[in-house]
């Protein structure tokens, strides 16, 4: 499995060059906070919801949840539905808001 570093990901946000990001929390985590630009389906909807992932079999998806297991989830059904490039966050949720403690005003 693929994965990507939080700092790397907002380098990439940051430069116009963000993948697809698929944050597969609840909405109330969701609304709480997530990455800019990520979109939002709960890792228990994702077969169902392809048609809102704009993005094709060989493009990146980054999926996060809070510490993994739903993304793992969600990554294997990407999978399964033909998408080959679909990398892990490192760190995920709590990763990210690690990674960008004192670097956002």
């Amino acid at each position: 499995m693929e994965k990507i570093l939080p700092s790397e990901l907002a380098a990439r946000i940051a430069a116009g060059t963000a993948p697809v990001i698929l944050d597969v929390r609840s909405r109330r985590e969701f609304d709480r906070g997530h990455i800019p630009g990520a979109i939002h389906i709960p890792f228990w909807r994702i077969g169902a919801h392809l048609d809102r992932i704009p993005a094709k079999g060989d493009d990146e998806v980054v999926v996060y949840c809070g510490h993994g297991p739903r993304a793992a989830w969600a990554e294997a059904a990407l999978r399964r539905h033909g998408y080959r490039r679909v990398l892990d966050l490192i760190g995920h949720w709590a990763g990210w808001r690690k990674s960008r403690a004192g670097s956002e005003p």
